[in-house]
C-alpha cells in the first residue's frame, strides 16, 4: 500500500474513512519507512528490529538485487535471531499472525517455531493458480498444519477480482480478541492481510464500489475491516489498554498501475526502489486515552521501531547482545518529541541512500534495467528524473546526489555539489554512514539458494486433505534477482 493510499495522507477520492478516523483519534506519521522496498525483507525487519542486512534476509547473489521468498526459497529467518513475539512470549502475552508470513516456509521457518501460539494465513503471497505439477498451488494453515491451497479451497476470481479472504482474516482477528479479553490475556496480534498486492481482491460487498478500481475495492475493504477491530477494542472496553499500528511492508508497486497498483503521492518511483516512492509509507499509532487526538508527527521513522516500542510498552528490554536498529519511539507518540537518528535504504547488500533530517544522500540510484523497461517492466512509470531514475546502476559514493525532502519531496532537483548547503550536509551524513558501516556485521544470506524441491508440496497436514504432492529431487541452484 502506497503511502497516498489514504484520505488521511491527502488521497482525494476520500475512501478510507475507518483509517481516516483511526488518523483523527491517534497520530499520523508523515516520515515513516519501511527497512526494504519490498516484502519480505521488510517483514523481518518488522519483527526482529534489524535490518535485513544484518538478519540474513537479503542476497549476495548480484550487487544491490532485491529478493524474497517465493515457493522455491531454501532460506528464511534464521533461529539466532530474536523475534518479536518471542520476546513478548516470556511476558505472558499470546502471539497471533494473521495472513501472510514471508519469513521461509519449510519446517523450521514456521511461524510458531518463532514465538507466535496461533497462524492463520500463508507463508506465501497468493500467486497462481498453479497446475500442482510443476508448481503446487500455495497452502493456508491453521497453526501447525495446512488447511487448503489458494484457488482450490480457498477461491480467488481472477477475471473479477472475488475472494473472501480479507473478511476471513477480519473474523479471525475479530474471534482471537474476544478470546484473549474474555481470559484476561495480554497480547500481540500481527495482521498481515495481503488483499491490495497483485492479484488485487476483494469481496462481494466492495467490488464495484470505488472510484478507484479493483485496487480501491480492496483498501475500502481493509478500511472497513480496520475500522471493526478498532470498535470491537472499544466494546470490548480494552481500547484504552491496546497500541495499535498500521502501516504498510512497502510503497505501491507501481509495476501494477493503474489497475491493480497504488498511489505513492508526490514521492519518486514505488516499490523496489530506494526512491521515497518505495519505501515511505503510511503510519498511524491509536492508542485512545493516551496518544493526542490529531496528533502529526515528523518523526523519521522505521518498521523496525514498532520491534523495540512494542518491547517497551511490555515493559521489555530490547536484547543487548546484538545490534538493533528500530528505536523506541513512545516518547514521540506520547509526548510529541523528536528523536534524532538516520534511515538507511538499502537495496539488497548495498546502502543505496541515507536521510538525516530533510536531506537525503544517494549513494546508489537505480530502479530497473534496460532488459526489464524494453520488455515494459517499469519501476517507475511516466516518471524520468535524469541521471536519478537510471536503468543501470549507478555510483555517486565519492559525489553523492542530495535533495532536500521538505522543498523536494518527489527527489527531482539535486543540490548542486558547489553549494555550501550541498558540502555541510553530505559531510554530517558522511559521518553517519562512517558509523553505520563500522558497526555493521552482515547475517549470513538466506536469499541465495533456490530448489524446486522445497516448494508447499507436502506441508504438514496434507494427509489429512489428501493433497500432498510428490516433490522432485533437489536440485539446488543460485536464485536469479533481476531487480
Amino acid at each position: 500500500m502506497g503511502w497516498g493510499d489514504l484520505g488521511a495522507f491527502g488521497e482525494p477520492s476520500k475512501e478510507t474513512p475507518n483509517l481516516d478516523q483511526m488518523a483523527a483519534e491517534g497520530m499520523l506519521l508523515l516520515d515513516f519507512y519501511t527497512a526494504s522496498p519490498l516484502c519480505s525483507p521488510s517483514r523481518a525487519a518488522l519483527l526482529t528490529g534489524r535490518l535485513p542486512v544484518r538478519n540474513g534476509f537479503y542476497t549476495t547473489n548480484g550487487h544491490a538485487r532485491n529478493a524474497y521468498t517465493p515457493q522455491d526459497i531454501v532460506g528464511g529467518i534464521p533461529d539466532s535471531e530474536l523475534l518479536l513475539p518471542e520476546l513478548l512470549k516470556k511476558a505472558g502475552y499470546t502471539n497471533k499472525i494473521i495472513g501472510k508470513w514471508h519469513l521461509g516456509h519449510r519446517p523450521q521457518f514456521h511461524p510458531l517455531q518463532h514465538g507466535f501460539h496461533e497462524w492463520f494465513g500463508s507463508p506465501n503471497c497468493h500467486f497462481g493458480p498453479y497446475d500442482n505439477r510443476e508448481r503446487p498451488n500455495i497452502p493456508l494453515y491453521r497453526d501447525w498444519e495446512m488447511i487448503g491451497r489458494y484457488y482450490e479451497d480457498f477461491k480467488i476470481d481472477l477475471k473479477t477480482g472475488e475472494a473472501n479472504l480479507t473478511q476471513l482474516y477480519l473474523q479471525e482477528a475479530l474471534d482471537f480478541i474476544s478470546k484473549q479479553q474474555a481470559s484476561q490475556q495480554p497480547f500481540f496480534l500481527y495482521w498481515a492481510i495481503d488483499a491490495t498486492h497483485a492479484p488485487v481482491y476483494a469481496s462481494k460487498q466492495f467490488l464495484g464500489t470505488s472510484q478507484r478500481g479493483l485496487y480501491g475495492d480492496a483498501v475500502r475493504e481493509i478500511d472497513d475491516s480496520v475500522g471493526k477491530i478498532l470498535k470491537h477494542l472499544q466494546q470490548l472496553g480494552i481500547s484504552e489498554n491496546t497500541f495499535v499500528f498500521f502501516t504498510s511492508d512497502n510503497g505501491a508497486a507501481l509495476i501494477s498501475a493503474p489497475t491493480q497498483g497504488g498511489s505513492n503521492g508526490p514521492f519518486l518511483c514505488g516499490k523496489q526502489t530506494t526512491f521515497e516512492g518505495g519505501m515511505r509509507a503510511p503510519a498511524i499509532a491509536w492508542w485512545p486515552g493516551h496518544i493526542p487526538a490529531g496528533a502529526v508527527s515528523h518523526q523519521l521513522g522505521s518498521v523496525m521501531d514498532l520491534f523495540s516500542t512494542s518491547l517497551s510498552l511490555a515493559g521489555l528490554q530490547p536484547p543487548s547482545d546484538r545490534q538493533i536498529d528500530g528505536i523506541d519511539l513512545l516518547p514521540v507518540i506520547l509526548q510529541g518529541k523528536l528523536i534524532d537518528r538516520p534511515i538507511f535504504y538499502y537495496r539488497g547488500n548495498e546502502l543505496m541512500a541515507v536521510r538525516a533530517g530533510l536531506y537525503k544522500a544517494h549513494y546508489w540510484t537505480w530502479s530497473n534495467s534496460w532488459e526489464e523497461h524494453s520488455k515494459g517492466i517499469d519501476f517507475c512509470p511516466g516518471q524520468s528524473v535524469a541521471g536519478v531514475t537510471t536503468h543501470t546502476q549507478e555510483e555517486h559514493t565519492y559525489l553523492p546526489l542530495l535533495f532536500h525532502l521538505g522543498r523536494d519531496p518527489g527527489e527531482k532537483y539535486p543540490l548542486s555539489f558547489a553549494s555550501e548547503e550541498y558540502q555541510r550536509a553530505v559531510e554530517h551524513i558522511s559521518g553517519l554512514v562512517q558509523q553505520h558501516k563500522a558497526t555493521l556485521v552482515p547475517g549470513q544470506p538466506q536469499l541465495n539458494v533456490c530448489d524446486q524441491a522445497v516448494m508447499n508440496w507436502s506441508p504438514p497436514g496434507c494427509e489429512k486433505l489428501g493433497k500432498c504432492l510428490k516433490a522432485p529431487e533437489s536440485d539446488p541452484k543460485k536464485c536469479s534477482w533481476p531487480h
